[in-house]
This record gives structure tokens, sequence and C-alpha cells, in this order.
């Protein structure tokens, strides 16, 4: 995004909303390989009980700690990329303006709440599990359950630092700085620059009625 048209203090907020971005964008893409790992985890495991007759409690407990943190730590980076399913009937034919208010108000009434209730009620329940260094229950599984319980906090925490995201980038907009929410085409070979969501094309019409991808979850 060019800020050669915004100055002053919303230029600032601006680039305090990219920095935001590039960290769950980070987070995003360091994430997106456990994927990869846990296709080839679950192959191992396949490969090992029914080939060789040799199981592992370990290798088995490590393929649900690779998807807790993928879909963990990768939900902030899904709502940056609009990548939320939801129905939407309404918000497509807003004007820019009154969607960025629902955005806005979606992030500070729905989003945040949620997420801070989420910390709130996590935090006992994770700090019991490191205060004894939880473990498995199993033999020879896996001794970090308390780092696994971890994302529970880990992840309202990135979901609110995406809200601050929208609540800076919908506020400047309704304050008449455009550049804060720029659209870009979706291209593969040109993909948005750092703290540019990247949304979706306008529905022209070949899908579903009121269905799209996209948008805020709050919607849904």
């Amino acid at each position: 995004m060019s800020h050669l048209s915004v100055s002053g203090p919303a230029r600032g907020l601006l680039r305090l909303a990219e920095g935001l971005d590039w960290v769950n964008r980070a987070v995003g893409a360091a994430v997106a390989w456990l994927a990869l790992a846990m296709v080839l985890v679950t192959f191992a495991v396949v490969v090992l009980r029914y080939g060789f007759d040799v199981g592992s409690i370990a290798l088995q407990e490590s393929i649900t700690y690779l998807f807790a943190t993928l879909f963990m730590l990768g939900v902030a980076y899904t709502l940056q990329q609009d990548g939320h399913v939801r129905v939407d009937i309404l918000y497509q034919r807003f004007s820019p303006r009154a969607r960025a208010w629902v955005d806005l108000l979606g992030s500070l009434l729905l989003l945040a709440p949620v997420c801070g209730f989420l910390f709130i009620a996590s935090w006992d329940y994770v700090a019991d599990a490191w205060s004894i260094r939880e473990g498995s229950r199993e033999a020879g599984g896996l001794a970090g359950v308390w780092l696994l319980k971890t994302l529970l906090l880990a992840m309202p925490v990135l979901m609110l630092l995406q809200g601050l995201v929208w609540v800076l980038r919908t506020g400047l907009c309704i304050a008449g700085v455009e550049a804060a929410l720029e659209n870009v085409e979706s291209d593969p070979a040109n993909p948005p620059p750092v703290g540019q969501p990247a949304r979706p094309p306008a529905d022209d019409g070949s899908d579903e009625p009121g269905a799209r991808r996209g948008g805020q979850p709050w919607l849904s």
C-alpha cells in the first residue's frame, strides 16, 4: 500500500496496522507447513503399523499437536485473508463506508469480547498445566501437553491483534482515509503487500444467491 496520499497520524496508524498484519502473515506462512508435516507423519504411522506391526504413541500424538497448532495459530491468518466462510445477504450491498462500520462494530462488540473471554477462561487451565509441566497420560506419549494447552492463550491474542488491525483500518476509512481499505485483485503471482487484506472479487452471480467466501466471521 502506498502511503504517499496519507499524512500525519493516519500514516503512523497505517504503518502500525501493517506491522500487526505482518505478524499474523508470518505466523500463517510458518504454520502452513504443518499441514504437510501432518500428512507425512500420518503416512508414517500407517506404514509402521500395517507394514511393520510397529506402533508409536508419541508419533500418533504428534499428529494432534500438529493439527492443533495449525488450527489455533492459523485462524487469525485466515481472518486476515478474509478466508472465513459466511452467508452474506446484505453486506455486499452496503457502501464501502457502511461495510467499514459493520466491520468496526463487529471487531469491537463481538470479536474482542469473545477473544477476551477465551483468554481469561483459559488462563487458569493453562497455568495449572504449566505448574506441573503436564505431559501425556499415555505411556510413551509426548511430554509437552503444557505447551499444547498454551495455544489456548496464543489463539485469542493473535485474533485480537488482527481485530486491532481491522479497527485501525475501518476507523481510518470512516474518518475519510480511503487508502486504509484499498482492494487488490486476487492474483497468485502478485500477492497483496504486507498489511493489505486480500478481499474476494465482487459476486458475479455465479454462486448461490447470498453465499460467498470471505469477510468477517461475526456475520456468519
